[in-house]
């Protein structure tokens, strides 16, 4: 009963606050207005937690007992006292209310139980399927290599115990891989001119005066991204580093956000570099600041402008190299990026996309995790899944992650604690798996179809050139007891006349202390639960002797009034007052209101001065940069064993380790510290003379390094870009010269002088035509992209509506709008043979041919053919030949056979017939398998079959298709929007200068095709029978977290008829 007491003091506390507010704003309704907005009668929680109103994130005495009764409370002792409340009712006013009130907040915490354990059953679900990917992945790699049965026997060629065959398998698999990685040398690769690829899209990016801080988007990241940007330029070898972010133009941010491009560091003469830039690219409203919550469906239109910037930089700058270098080439080849590098989710989408685009290796750093993220939040249990996707976006943030892995050849990690326990919780990635598939590829042997990327820990760099130490490492003695001149004026008697030059934040600081000439015990975080600053001052108030010999200084933020702050840091700060009371700290402990970011090293410069110590007692701390920027200054530490702290000490080698939930392990370490001047001086001459560790110059040699060992895994094949043709001398005759170009490589034995000796143009395009069909190649004939190019085209119109009947056949409607496309095209003012021609279909050549042949459409009338949902892509006017490059373009990381049963096995749910999905030979080739659906059949959606492909460790694209009758499985790298930034690659074509004609359904595909640069007219009617149902399961995102709700770029046509669809062109500003 003395819980419940507890309770009800809670519950009075909330009508005192409820009544307190009433007095203070003299208004009887806000009252209500409050309890209303906590408790409403649908029990609505996100409306409870109020977070989606800023104003509400005010420091609120209702909500912080309500939170406290929630979280600290069994649902059955609240139940009690609702019992008691209405057993001991009486007709006051307040007992009434406190029933009411005991009664929702009683509802409220079961809710939350009811939620907490739906979600633990859906992890328990995961993690089942989970661990049957991982067990089915392990028998396919269950047969040992040559090496590995090497290794089972003995060193004189016995062979080993039967028995300990299991644990010498997992010896083999398991233990260290010793790496063949070279070191980056400034001196080998000097001569090198490498072109890097940054990307961080959200928050605002500038390299001087940074706005840290100003929102959630505008943090830690921006600095690591400019920085690493400024550190790669400045090494040797690197010829230019490239920054993308996006471009923004409100009123709302500085003018310098909407600049273009801004130069972060200037190339020394002679340095063989020309620095590192900012690039920014307009994505979304250019007027308007977009969140990043807010920028998924934008991200389309960002890997477009993207691409376009890196294939003209990539021409200009093989130009710039090749005119700079000894010698001449007759075709300048373009220096593609060395490697693309994506920071955070949204970045690590346009990286993965980039990548595949132009076939170059793809880093992800990941910063913050949207897995671990949403895993916390359903634990919390305040909010509901979907509340936690509507608010954050989680789920297609969760999923850009997932994309990530998929695509990169190595993810850049902080620390081991995040690849572990972060990264480990993605279906893309598992350590021990990934462990193993390493091993097999050093000794040869075939990982059949899996991949896993590799994860490397390169700690963030810091700049130690303004990093100023009390004295040299060398020069200071166990018995120097004496402060140094600035520390020795700052505390003497005459204040006033002594503290001349010194930083003004000592003072600050030394005025909360009765004695100063004590060590300062230093923790420096924001007044956050995590960040366990209670606990360290319970373990400094209760422990005597180390209040006689340390004082203690804690820098949590910046404060003005602690009830208009967060929840979470009144929270704290009024802990921590009510603590040093409780312990009488008072003289012992300064906790100043106000800091400036330039004061931090002189903190951290007085606490050295002192001969103090540096704690960070987090209960869990992703890295620790704190730690660093302390032994910079000559600060031994005291750190969290949870997390990155654990790989900072190991190599700092320059304090102690503790269990942050143990305060009698904070207490003696401290103690040791302090009271220790030999391990004192120990801590900081190590941390002094391996802080180099630490810096942008290490990071980037190690990055450089990892890099280079993992692009000898990547295909070295690059596109090629077609050089666009000169505009024809004479206007008269510019169609039909267009036409002569287009096939100028064609026509080795075409006397083009006699051609131009026509005057007439329709016998001359006859005669062209001829000369072609003459000197066409085989039909079995493959041939290389870089031969073949439509010539000067102006625009090129995408059909790519999906045109299919209930069976899954070719409805009639695809003949009207390929008919009615072509005299759309016909009829636009740039001329004959200015718009090109391409369709996009999920059907085999065969069936299209077959489909255009019934619609009475000439196949050479088309530039290009892309079938089998972007798997393969043919030139009619070429007699139908594959582009050769293409398919060793996306053939990377394709599992092949090794996924080719997997697929319908995994596509069947639970109880489903084996010919519910079976495979369909006709339809299947080297790089597409296809699979006929049975009418009615139980399968999966496409992201739930793809994640167990993921646990698996298989990639690749999979696509319904012919209204859900069939499904296609594709490599990674292909895909219906794929091909066509190939072509616009290859061709020198602007994707700004497509259009794209779909359906308003289609395969499941179609929502790729629709946002982008390019222009999208969406034909109404003209798809009557999709796939879109099975494209993601319920508790997904959303299509409007794909596809721009508005968008200039994407219009409607009325219908499918030829003047309706010119009347949307005339509004796309097409004429």
């Amino acid at each position: 009963m003395a819980r419940n007491e507890w309770i009800n003091g809670y519950l009075e506390a909330i009508l005192d606050a409820g009544r307190s507010n009433t007095r203070k704003k003299n208004d009887e309704g806000s009252s209500k207005k409050l309890l209303k907005s906590n408790f409403n009668n649908n029990n609505n929680i996100p409306k409870f937690e109020g977070m989606k109103d800023d104003k509400e994130k005010l420091f609120s005495p209702t909500k912080y007992f309500v939170e406290e009764v929630v979280n600290s409370f069994d649902e059955s002792d609240l139940h009690r006292t609702w019992i008691k409340v209405i057993a001991t009712r009486t007709s006051r006013e307040p007992s009434n209310r406190l029933e009411n009130m005991c009664w929702r907040i009683w509802h409220l915490a079961r809710k939350k139980k009811q939620i907490a354990w739906d979600d633990a059953q859906r992890l328990a679900k995961r993690r089942i399927e989970r661990e049957q990917g991982r067990h089915d992945a392990a028998e396919d790699l269950s047969e040992l290599s040559e090496g590995e049965k090497e290794f089972l026997k003995g060193g004189d060629g016995g062979t080993a115990n039967p028995k300990d065959k299991d644990d010498a398998a997992a010896a083999a698999a398991f233990g260290r891989i010793n790496s063949d990685m070279q070191i980056w040398s400034d001196q080998d690769n000097k001569c090198r001119h490498l072109y890097i690829v940054l990307i961080s899209m959200h928050g605002l990016v500038r390299g001087e005066n940074m706005e840290l801080g100003r929102d959630s988007d505008t943090g830690g990241q921006v600095k690591y991204v400019v920085e690493l940007a400024r550190a790669l330029a400045n090494t040797k070898g690197v010829y230019r580093v490239d920054l993308l972010t996006r471009q923004i133009a409100s009123p709302d941010v500085d003018s310098s956000y909407g600049e273009p491009n801004e130069m972060l560091c200037c190339p020394a003469d002679a340095s063989g570099s020309c620095g590192a830039y900012i690039v920014r690219l307009p994505c979304g409203s250019r007027d308007k600041y977009i969140p990043k919550e807010s920028l998924w469906p934008h991200i389309p239109e960002f890997v477009d402008a993207a691409l376009s910037h890196i294939v003209n930089m990539a021409r200009a700058l093989g130009e710039e190299v090749m005119a700079n270098g000894s010698g001449a080439m007759a075709l300048t080849k373009p220096a593609w990026p060395y490697v693309i590098h994506g920071h955070y989710a949204d970045a690590g989408e346009v990286a993965a996309r980039l990548s595949a685009a132009l076939n170059v290796p793809m880093v992800m750093t990941g910063h913050s995790l949207g897995r671990n993220k949403f895993e916390q939040l359903l634990k919390q249990g305040r909010l509901s899944r979907e509340d936690i996707n509507t608010t954050y976006k989680i789920v297609r943030r969760i999923e850009a992650e997932e994309l990530g892995l998929d695509a990169a050849e190595m993810v850049v990690t902080s620390t081991r604690q995040e690849i572990e326990e972060q990264w480990g919780l993605y279906d893309g990635f598992d350590l021990k798996l990934e462990r193993k598939l390493r091993v097999r590829r050093r000794r040869g042997v075939s990982c059949l179809g899996r991949y896993m990327p590799r994860m490397v820990v390169i700690p963030p760099g810091m700049d130690f050139s303004n990093v100023v130490t009390t004295h040299d490492s060398s020069s200071i003695s166990v018995h120097d007891n004496e402060p140094d001149a600035d520390l020795k004026s700052l505390i003497a008697s005459d204040r006033a006349q002594s503290k001349r030059n010194l930083p003004p934040i000592w003072s600050e600081i030394m005025r909360f202390f009765t004695n100063p000439h004590k060590p300062i015990i230093l923790a420096l975080s924001r007044p956050d639960p995590k960040k366990n600053v209670t606990t360290l001052l319970k373990a400094y108030g209760e422990c005597q002797a180390l209040r006689e010999l340390a004082n203690l200084t804690l820098i949590l933020g910046n404060r003005d009034d602690i009830e208009e702050m967060s929840n979470s840091s009144s929270s704290v700060l009024t802990t921590v007052l009510k603590l040093i009371d409780r312990y009488d700290l008072y003289g012992q402990v300064a906790y100043p209101k106000h800091h400036k970011q330039s004061d931090v090293p002189h903190i951290y410069r007085l606490a050295a001065k002192t001969k103090g110590v540096f704690i960070n007692p987090a209960l869990v701390e992703p890295f620790g940069l704190t730690l660093i920027e302390a032994a910079a200054y000559g600060l031994p530490i005291v750190a969290t064993k949870n997390g990155g702290p654990v790989d900072i000490l190991k190599t700092l080698n320059n304090g102690l380790l503790v269990d942050p939930h143990d305060q009698k392990a904070i207490e003696d370490a401290l103690l040791k510290l302090v009271a220790d001047k030999n391990l004192w001086l120990d801590c900081r001459k190590n941390g002094l003379k391996n802080i180099h560790r630490f810096s942008w110059t290490e990071h980037c040699r190690n990055y450089l390094s990892h890099v280079e060992h993992c692009r000898n895994r990547h295909p070295t094949t690059r596109l090629e870009i077609m050089p666009i043709p000169e505009e024809p001398m004479s206007d008269s005759l510019k169609d039909v010269e267009d036409l002569s170009l287009r096939f100028s490589m064609e026509l080795g034995d075409l006397n083009k002088s006699n051609i131009d000796q026509l005057m007439d143009p329709t016998t001359r395009q006859k005669e062209l035509i001829d000369a072609i069909t003459r000197c066409r190649v085989s039909s079995n004939a493959k041939v290389s992209g870089a031969t073949y190019s439509p010539g000067r085209r102006q625009r090129i119109f995408v059909i790519a509506a999906d045109c299919y009947s209930a069976s899954g056949d070719f409805a009639p409607s695809l003949q009207q709008v390929v008919t009615n496309v072509i005299k759309a095209a016909s009829s636009v003012s740039l001329g004959v043979g200015r718009i090109g021609l391409v369709l996009v279909t999920g059907s085999t050549l065969g069936e299209t041919m077959e489909a255009l042949r019934r619609c009475q459409v000439n196949l050479e009338e088309l530039d290009a053919l892309v079938c089998r949902s972007g798997s393969e892509m043919y030139y009619p006017w070429m007699d139908l030949v594959s582009d050769a490059d293409y398919e060793s373009h996306i053939e990377y990381r394709w599992p092949g056979e090794n996924v080719r049963s997997m697929v319908a096995r995994l596509a069947r749910v639970e109880g489903a017939a084996e010919n519910d999905i079976h495979e369909y030979t006709g339809a299947t080739s080297n790089r597409c398998y296809s699979y006929n659906i049975k009418p009615g059949s139980k399968i999966r959606r496409i992201d739930d079959l793809r994640q167990r492909l993921r646990m698996r460790g298989f990639r690749c694209n999979l696509v319904y298709t012919r209204a859900a009758s069939r499904l296609n499985a594709v490599p990674l790298n292909a895909s219906r929007k794929q091909a066509l930034r190939y072509l616009s690659v290859r061709w020198g074509i602007e994707l700004s200068k497509m259009v794209v004609f779909a359906g308003e359904r289609g395969d499941t595909d179609n929502e790729d095709l629709l946002a982008g640069l390019q222009k999208t007219l969406i034909l109404k009617g003209s798809v009557e029978y999709g796939s879109e149902n099975l494209l993601r399961s319920e508790d997904g995102y959303k299509k409007e977290d794909i596809v721009p709700q508005e968008s200039p770029n994407i219009v409607f046509s009325e219908s499918f008829e030829a003047q309706d669809i010119s009347a949307a062109l005339q509004a796309l500003g097409i004429k």
